[in-house]
């Protein structure tokens, strides 16, 4: 098939031999993940000779395509340079994986956002004339945007601006930028560290998954239950604090379905409902394509729904396909597995369980970015993105919401903040009492009565739906409530029904969408969506909205958190000092108390620095490092002895300190890089990562690597912990036994080397202009009167991050600099600072890495 001739140059450039892209031939048709009649677009983050973002629009029959240096910004008044580039065929919206060595773009390409766009006006005028304007609908990005071509200074490409236009999705650049917030691929199939194939046709084969060394680490052997109640999400007033701290999913039109799975064969597959009624037999042909993928044993949590021509989950198909006896088009997404091939995984975090259900259901030896749009069992993506945002595409889609579940939560089974539910608009189960008459020439009835339970198990009136159903429906109910009439009123005495109503017992549920409640307890503007034939009548109430915020640190049973001393006397404990997280000065208090052994390994015989924050992080910060007149329990003058005539500093002698100073309104506390008695020959030497404008979390975990990489190279032994903040910190611990203008001025000559053979990553100057792109590797903190944050102190900023000793192995399952919170750090507490245990045996002499380097103190002075 011949290409498209606007697609010649983009083949002439390639080697279809030796790069793994699509050829220019393969681009007739559609994207292959595309619905039809709808124009895709993509942006893909290339790591070619530097760092881009190619941004890709389906126009003209093939992708035309921009190289966006920064990246798009939600910010209008950023305006983005996109320099155009050659058309890119339709297939290549899918591609991700590496260009090889020396061939055109080489590098590594990963689908960062895709979806689809709509013209706004005529989009073939629009691009002839460099004004393209056009509404976005992506994982990422929506909204509505511009290309907008302008005057060039003779370059050989054409430039254009990509620019955000005003609208409830724009966000200011100082608030949010979503190419650093969200850096990661949403092809969530893609396996990281292999090869991509490229036409492999799809198999049926399955990872099995039974490595044990794959296994989360608080996995328990344990034979499979027979049965399991599944976890029930609350009902959420907005978005809950910390969004980075949760997994956002959405929210299915369906029905909860919970499998469990003893055997290789369909006989040893049952299928349950929320209630624990058993479906096997509804369910045939899902149970049959369970089977297929000889899933290990286990309990497989999920929920059934009938996707539309769309994609989009169709409650009144579904109720459809159970009326007519034909489930063929049931489509079982998956998104939790409490038990796994003899392990009980409900201990273990969210994040781990939901890893083990993902490399379970990955085909083998299949295209790893292939549409699973055949197959009937999928895996519940996650959404990397702004959740106002996706709430916002959720509902414009015409979807019910979203669940957010928390990253590090167990599984239980009842309902749990831990899961919540972001609703577009108000939806519950009511349970039908009666009906009324039907007027005009409408048939079957005219309103459904609705009510719920209260705590007393009696029946409140709720208000009645009328709208919502059509002639099949009215008919299909109106039979369901005439074998179930009676004539005494199933609702509490008090409830007051106008009319001559029906009554019917208290059995069927219908689901309703609504426009409010009303201060007697009624709902307005009812419209019916179906009847739900699997959940209990008895078990409907009333949800009522919490306000969901990040839960206080509680210790397990076994490691109580510490009670603060008796004598300590707190002054305003419950005022505020984070309002992006709601954190108190109480709160603030029981962290250091719970953390104050772990803390003073890090602070014992060091001069200490504290930030003091009297209104809260968002006010007025104060850096104090003498010691004040007034008297602190636990925090003691230092004489470093440095300097003559120097006002003492302060050292935090013990874990009454920490609370004294939390008490005194401290947020952070920072040390020096020396211990007494030789305070003039520092112990450590600190590399603090320091990210400018632009750069992803992802290049500052590849900066830490390459840090580590060359220190070993020098023969130093290299700690890493997280900032709190943005960056991470690299230490190298010490013998001491050189002075400090040695240790700074090697640490110098350091990150100098780096800037000088990494230049696309690193620089040596600080100073926001100088850091844009890059990182700056500081090693200031290697003075005599420089200080770092310590370690488990918390930071003055929003999210109070906390900075936390951790292994290597780990960098990679980082999600940022203030990965840990002192809202989350209990779940950290039990590995403490092992990761550090060979700290001080590691401890070396400077010597042999200077002349490895070629470096001398003396010369460079």
């Amino acid at each position: 098939m011949e290409p498209h001739p606007a697609l010649l140059p983009y083949a002439a450039k390639r080697t279809f031999t030796l790069t793994p892209e699509p050829s220019a031939a393969a681009s007739m048709g559609s994207a292959p993940w595309s619905a039809g009649g709808q124009r895709t677009f993509v942006v893909q983050k290339h790591w070619a000779s530097h760092l881009h973002y190619d941004f890709r629009l389906e126009l003209q029959g093939t992708m035309k395509s921009w190289a966006v240096p920064k990246g798009p910004s939600l910010d209008p008044k950023d305006k983005r340079m996109a320099v155009q580039v050659e058309d890119h065929p339709l297939s290549y919206a899918s591609f991700e994986g590496t260009i090889p060595a020396k061939q055109y773009g080489a590098g590594k390409v990963i689908v960062w956002d895709r979806g689809f766009w709509q013209p706004i006006g005529d989009p073939d005028a629009g691009y002839q004339a460099g004004n393209l304007k056009f509404e976005l609908l992506g994982h990422k990005l929506h909204g509505r945007w511009a290309l907008i071509r302008i005057k060039g200074k003779g370059e050989k490409q054409q430039p254009w601006l990509l620019i955000k236009e005003k609208d409830p999705f724009a966000q200011p650049a100082s608030a949010f930028s979503v190419v650093d917030a969200l850096p990661d691929s949403v092809m969530q199939t893609v396996r990281r560290g292999q090869p991509e194939a490229t036409t492999p046709a799809p198999t049926r084969a399955r990872n099995p998954g039974r490595n044990m060394a794959d296994l989360p680490a608080r996995a328990t052997k344990s034979a499979l239950p027979a049965t399991l109640a599944p976890q029930l999400a609350t009902l959420a007033q907005g978005v809950p604090d910390n969004p980075l701290e949760w997994i956002f999913e959405v929210k299915f039109d369906g029905y909860r379905l919970l499998t469990r799975v003893e055997g290789a064969r369909a006989k040893d597959i049952t299928l349950f409902t929320r209630n624990g009624r058993d479906w096997t037999s509804k369910l045939a042909s899902l149970q049959q394509a369970i089977a297929s993928l000889n899933l290990p044993s286990g309990w497989y949590d999920g929920e059934i729904v009938v996707p539309d021509k769309k994609g989009l989950p169709d409650f009144g198909a579904l109720q459809a396909c159970f009326e007519s006896g034909c489930t063929d088009d049931i489509v079982l997404y998956l998104f939790d597995v409490p038990f796994f091939d003899g392990y009980d995984l409900r201990a273990c975090p969210l994040d781990d369980r939901r890893a083990v259900l993902k490399r379970i259901l990955e085909p083998v030896d299949s295209d790893p970015v292939s549409d699973p749009a055949s197959d009937r069992v999928r895996f519940s993506e996650e959404f990397n993105a702004d959740p106002r945002s996706l709430i916002a595409s959720a509902c414009k889609l015409g979807l019910e919401g979203l669940i957010a579940k928390r990253r590090d939560s167990t599984y239980v089974s009842r309902r749990a903040t831990s899961w919540v539910k972001l609703k577009c608009q108000q939806r519950q189960e009511f349970v039908i009492g009666g009906f009324t008459d039907p007027q005009g020439t409408r048939t079957g009835f005219g309103a459904l009565l609705l009510g719920v339970f209260d705590e007393a198990g009696a029946l409140q009136y709720a208000g009645n739906v009328g709208t919502g159903f059509n002639a099949r429906t009215l008919a299909e109910v109106k039979k369901k409530l005439a074998a179930i009439a009676q004539t005494q009123n199933p609702f509490a005495a008090a409830s007051a029904i106008e009319g001559r109503p029906h009554w019917v017992r208290p059995m069927l549920v219908a689901e309703v969408a609504f426009g409010e409640w009303t201060s007697a307890g009624r709902i307005r503007h009812g419209v019916f969506r179906g009847l739900r034939t699997d959940k209990d009548a008895s078990l409907i109430v009333r949800e009522e909205a919490v306000k969901i915020a990040s839960p206080r640190i509680v210790r397990s049973a076994e490691k109580p958190a510490l009670a603060l001393p008796a004598k300590l006397r707190v002054t305003h404990p419950d005022r505020v000092i984070d309002a992006s997280s709601g954190t108190t000065k109480i709160d603030l208090l029981r962290y250091y108390a719970g953390v104050g052994d772990l803390m003073m390994e890090h602070l014992k015989g060091r001069p200490a620095s504290l930030v003091r924050a009297p209104a809260g992080v968002d006010g007025e910060l104060f850096f104090q490092k003498h010691l004040d007149t007034r008297s602190l329990t636990g925090i003691r003058a230092f004489d470093t002895g440095l300097t003559a005539g120097a006002a003492p500093l302060m050292e935090v002698a013990s874990k009454q300190g920490l609370l004294s100073a939390a008490q005194w309104n401290m947020i952070e506390v920072h040390t020096v890089n020396a211990t007494k008695p030789s305070l003039a020959h520092p112990d450590r030497m600190v590399f603090d990562l320091d990210p400018g404008d632009g750069v992803p979390w992802r290049q500052v975990q590849e900066a830490a690597q390459l840090v580590h990489a060359f220190l070993t190279q020098l023969g130093l032994a290299a700690f890493l912990k997280t900032s709190g903040g943005k960056g991470l910190h690299v230490v190298v611990p010490l013998r001491k036994v050189h002075d400090w203008d040695t240790v700074k001025g090697f640490s110098q000559a350091i990150v100098l080397h780096l800037a000088t053979t990494i230049p696309q990553r690193f620089v040596a100057k600080s100073g926001p202009k100088n850091r844009v792109g890059k990182i700056f590797v500081d090693y200031l903190r290697n003075g005599p009167a420089a200080t770092t944050v310590c370690a488990w102190s918390a930071r003055a900023r929003p999210g109070l991050g906390i900075s936390v000793p951790v292994d290597w192995s780990e960098l990679d399952s980082l999600r940022g600099g203030d990965h840990w919170t002192v809202r989350t750090t209990d779940t950290r507490l039990d590995q403490g600072n092992a990761p550090w245990s060979g700290y001080k045996a590691a401890a070396q002499s400077l010597s042999a890495a200077m002349k490895t380097l070629n470096y001398s103190p003396t010369t460079q002075r």
